[in-house]
């Protein structure tokens, strides 16, 4: 099984290049399958600058940012949060784009034993979308294969 639709990756990368323009990702609960998709498109390096997956608040604080007492008080997982993780892993990475994305793969207490999580596109310094991803699925690799699919597609609508 491919991870990734290869044919929508490649699409990501001619838009970017096109625009000579970067990307960067910064992730939690889809555990570097972004980073994945998106480094083993063919020429990744003339698009993609890299990533960072960050699971706690210290490291989403210490890496990206993410203001604490909010992300403590939400278990990091919120739109602020991932708003917060796709504007300073641009800076972080020096690229155009960024995506942030936080929340659960699992039913747990603080999530309500509800499988869902947050995700940001930003260009710049600017938030271009926020969306909360929900699914039915129970799997966790098929949750974080639903969520890394809705966030790349969801990034070509906006290229």
């Amino acid at each position: 099984m491919k991870l990734q639709d290869e044919k929508k990756l490649k699409k990501i990368q001619r838009l970017l290049s096109a625009k000579e323009q970067t990307l960067a990702v910064a992730e939690s609960v889809t555990t570097g399958l972004l980073q994945h998709a998106f480094g083993s498109t063919p020429c990744a390096s003339e698009f993609f600058q890299g990533g960072i997956t960050v699971y706690n608040a210290g490291q989403k604080y210490k890496h990206l940012q993410v203001e604490p007492i909010h992300a403590l008080a939400c278990n990091c997982v919120s739109q602020k949060v991932a708003d917060d993780m796709a504007l300073h892993c641009i800076a972080m990475f020096r690229s155009d784009w960024g995506i942030g994305i936080t929340g659960y793969a699992t039913p747990v207490t603080e999530s309500g034993n509800k499988i869902f999580a947050f995700f940001s596109i930003a260009c710049r310094d600017k938030i271009m979308l926020q969306k909360k991803l929900v699914t039915s699925l129970e799997d966790p690799f098929a949750i974080q294969f639903f969520y890394t699919s809705s966030v790349i597609n969801q990034l070509i609508k906006l290229l």
